[in-house]
């Protein structure tokens, strides 16, 4: 069985938390144990960033006992820029990842799944695929094995299993899949809100989980009956990018052999014009955490029902829900989203946050960067934060992973001074290399080849001061690159 994570979300409902280089699936949104229980407890000594409090992360280990009862492997189907991302947080959750596919940008899940299932293919003729969203919160874990042992049985009969589940609202968000004996009969898309009352009276219908279990080679023959054209332009566009594939486990899909792929979702291309589709009862319980209103869901709330991380102290408030490193004091409000990430802050209605959406092309428009990169931005060797900015200078804070050094690069407009915090760093300037300690420094003149690495065993922890007439992350002439960024 290959179990297929999908990670193309971007999660932009829960802006400011999510950011297109840290979607929703990558971002540690999620309380620490701690947090979960206690709502006065400080996140930064809770463990409130760790990346093991992520929506990928929980959809890793939830699934890692298949690895061992099933003989399962992992692959991850990602966008290029979140490989790291993904990477990082499956060996700090102690996963392995037998195989990633990474698109240069989304064809949405029709050309992912069909993707995966060529691969899986190459596995076995009759090789079992369990595809996974990475952005949905599960609990009680023996039901959701019971769950997927059932489909694994429908799907070794030829079935294309779906997974329902029982709607305990009349939620619109979601799409809908009316279902009788175990057979889909009808999906339907998101409803309006007296559709969705009907639906939920009835009890034929079923909420639309976006899990799905099938044998490799039944999901593409029923792909070629009824979607013949893109499983052609796929299976094209598959095997030009495994000609120029490095390795076997990482496979990026060549985008000039992508383009003329059709974006299209698994339901319309497939699930909807197929007769074998089968529905699978989800009985855990299940969040797609898809808004600030689901995500309030898994932090504890206080007596007044106010879910909070961090330090909050109010005055006649109730059914608040506050993200902030900062202490947030309140006064006669309720039912406010206030969420602080640092360099921006939203505050909403709870109810009115699915309209982020609404917001983010003007938020795009105007202030693209806080759309795309949080203050603390994530690289293959590690991550920086900007601490201090101003038109002339800027102070960040550095951290390089063991063993992983920085581009061999250089700056048109602007001169940098590094001073070590902790760890141990070698640094390359030209042709000469400086090896630097704890409270050491050097400097670096605009225009000069240089390279940070960290040849210890502990991060090092670097705090730089770049001085110009021009800060941006794109004055950046990368001349050599362990990372393939050039």
């Amino acid at each position: 069985m290959t179990i297929s994570i999908l990670c193309g979300g971007s999660g932009t409902r829960l802006w400011p938390l999510s950011r297109e280089l840290l979607p929703k699936q990558f971002a540690p949104i999620l309380p620490s144990a701690k947090e979960a229980t206690s709502h006065r407890e400080d996140a930064s000594r809770s463990g409130g960033t760790d990346a093991l409090n992520t929506l990928f992360a929980h959809t890793l280990r939830r699934n890692q006992p298949f690895v061992q009862s099933h003989n399962a492997t992992f692959s991850v189907i990602t966008n290029d820029k979140h490989f790291f991302l993904a990477k990082d947080i499956a060996q700090d959750a102690g996963i392995a990842i037998d195989s990633f596919l990474l698109e240069s940008f989304a064809k949405n899940t029709a050309p992912a799944l069909c993707f995966a299932a060529l691969r899986a293919l190459e596995s076995s003729p009759e090789e079992i695929l369990l595809a996974l969203p990475s952005d949905h919160l599960i609990k009680d874990e023996p039901s959701y094995q019971a769950c997927i042992h059932k489909a694994l049985d429908l799907a070794q009969k030829g079935f294309l299993v779906t997974f329902g589940i029982k709607p305990t609202s009349p939620h619109t968000g979601y799409g809908y899949i009316k279902a009788q004996d175990g057979i889909v009969e009808q999906f339907v898309e998101k409803p309006d809100l007296p559709t969705a009352q009907r639906y939920l009276q009835s009890g034929k219908y079923f909420w639309n989980s976006g899990m799905f279990c099938f044998r490799a080679d039944v999901f593409l023959r029923d792909l070629g009956v009824h979607t013949p054209r893109l499983l052609e332009s796929c299976t094209k566009a598959y095997e030009i990018s495994k000609q120029s594939a490095p390795s076997t486990q990482i496979l990026r899909l060549e985008p000039k052999a992508c383009e003329s792929i059709e974006e299209i979702s698994i339901d319309y291309a497939l699930m909807e014009k197929s007769s074998k589709v089968a529905c699978v009862e989800g009985t855990f319980v299940w969040n797609d955490v898809g808004g600030f209103e689901a995500l309030k869901e898994e932090w504890q709330a206080d007596e007044r029902g106010n879910a909070t991380k961090g330090a909050y102290v109010e005055l006649d408030s109730t059914n608040n829900f506050i993200l902030s490193d900062k202490l947030v004091a309140t006064i006669g409000v309720e039912n406010l989203a206030i969420i602080n990430s640092g360099d921006c802050l939203l505050i909403a209605p709870l109810t009115q946050t699915q309209r982020i959406k609404e917001l983010i092309p003007t938020l795009k428009a105007t202030y693209p960067e806080l759309t795309q990169i949080h203050n603390t931005a994530h690289r293959p060797w590690g991550t920086y934060s900007v601490l201090l900015e101003s038109p002339t200078y800027k102070i960040k804070q550095i951290v390089v992973k063991p063993k992983h050094r920085l581009s061999l690069q250089k700056h048109f407009h602007r001169n940098e001074h590094w001073i070590v915090v902790s760890g141990s760093a070698i640094v390359q300037i030209g042709e000469r290399e400086v090896f630097l300690k704890a409270n050491e420094s050097t400097y670096i003149p605009m225009g000069a080849s240089h390279r940070l690495e960290n040849p210890g065993k502990i991060p090092l922890v670097l705090i730089e001061v770049q001085m110009g007439e021009y800060l941006g992350e794109d004055d950046i002439v990368r001349l050599e690159d362990d990372y393939k960024r050039l």
